[in-house]
């Protein structure tokens, strides 16, 4: 336990950021699992529009430093040689 204010300061500082940082990363992996589903389900027009806001939260997630780019861009290509499976 830090003596020191400063470094109870970024005691507090450090724990605030790691929940938000876990917050983002659930609702990253929600979305991912969302587009995974319309996935199965066939849906073209419901896979399309997951696979925007699936992208849109890994393009934030490397913003933020939550992932690295190169798995970001090795997931956006995944997802997209997914969506082109499916078909017209």
């Amino acid at each position: 336990m830090p003596n020191i204010k400063s470094a109870k300061k970024r005691v507090l500082i450090t724990a605030t950021k790691t929940l938000q940082n876990k917050m983002f990363k659930t609702s990253l992996k929600t979305a991912i699992k969302k587009y995974d589903s319309a996935l199965a389900a066939g849906d073209k027009t419901a896979a399309v529009e997951t696979y925007k806001a699936a992208v849109k939260k890994i393009d934030r997630a490397v913003a933020r430093g939550v992932l690295h780019k190169n798995n970001a861009a090795r997931k956006k290509s995944q997802f997209t040689i997914k969506l082109n499976g499916l078909g017209v």
